[in-house]
């Protein structure tokens, strides 16, 4: 198969597939709210119950786990910066802020990479535009380039502004208790820059794959959605004290998941084929 590509190509390919994703209201509201909920509106509630609506001389059970968390933290720059907060209430804010929502927030661009990567090639078989597109003068290598940028701008896009969003909610939350900015630290940037972008692509690579192979967007989606069963894992992980998402670690992860696309990526371009892509959708 030609490795050239054709730029020109590449970018009406992802601005046809993103023109697509906004029209269809189906793909770009779960793109919306998913986001929302769990990058903004929950972290924030979280800090303001954190501030003040918790009772330490009566603490609940997840309190109490938090509280724990606190304790088995090692001497440290962590251990050190929670012990310059006076109040325990700044201590718990700062743990769940900058640590524990760490794995929840993967979720974000995990399912706008995986709603749009689904609506891929399952989406132009919907559409009528699957032949159109294999026919086209436009070698493979394109096509397959443009419709990953076309589930990882989005994605990383969306990510990125969710996150910005977080930090002024939270910040603004917990401004009265802090008097300072306490999100994000820099625990976030290896998650910012490396995780994310690595779990995106790792997610639209294997919903590429799914897409081509299934006939219905909602296939494609419900066969996609088991990329987040690693993510509930770190989750359960993190929750019990099992994995401490701390910049080492976050590091790692992605690192790992950069090797894993390399991998995955090579796998791919050797089946990219025109004819067996053709064969496997038209019926």
């Amino acid at each position: 198969m030609d490795r050239r590509m054709n730029q020109r190509a590449i970018w009406a390919i992802a601005r046809k597939d993103i023109q697509a994703i906004t029209a269809n209201f189906q793909v770009w509201l779960p793109m919306l709210i998913i986001p929302i909920l769990l990058g903004v509106v929950m972290p924030t509630v979280a800090v303001l119950v954190l501030a003040y609506a918790i009772d330490l001389s009566n603490p609940s059970e997840d309190v109490v786990t938090l509280l724990n968390w606190l304790e088995k933290i090692p001497s440290g720059g962590l251990k050190a910066t929670l012990e310059s907060y006076p109040i325990v209430n700044q201590r718990l804010i700062y743990l769940v802020a900058n640590y524990m929502i760490s794995s929840f927030f993967l979720i974000v661009p995990l399912m706008t990479a995986s709603v749009v990567s689904a609506d891929s090639f399952a989406g132009e078989k919907e559409r009528g535009t699957l032949e159109t597109l294999l026919f086209a003068p436009v070698d493979m290598l394109s096509l397959f380039v443009g419709k990953v940028l076309a589930s990882l701008i989005p994605a990383v896009g969306l990510s990125l502004a969710t996150f910005l969003l977080a930090a002024v909610t939270m910040n603004a939350a917990g401004w009265p208790l802090f008097h300072s900015l306490f999100f994000p630290n820099i625990n976030w940037l290896p998650m910012i820059l490396l995780v994310i972008p690595m779990i995106s692509l790792l997610t639209i690579l294997f919903n590429l794959f799914v897409s081509a192979r299934v006939a219905t967007f909602q296939a494609a989606y419900q066969m996609g959605g088991m990329v987040i069963l690693p993510v509930l894992l770190l989750i359960g992980g993190q929750a019990t004290g099992v994995i401490f998402l701390d910049t080492v670690v976050v590091t790692v992860i992605g690192l790992v998941l950069a090797v894993i696309n390399l991998v995955v990526l090579q796998q791919v371009l050797k089946r990219l084929d025109r004819n067996l892509l053709f064969a496997s959708q038209i019926k």
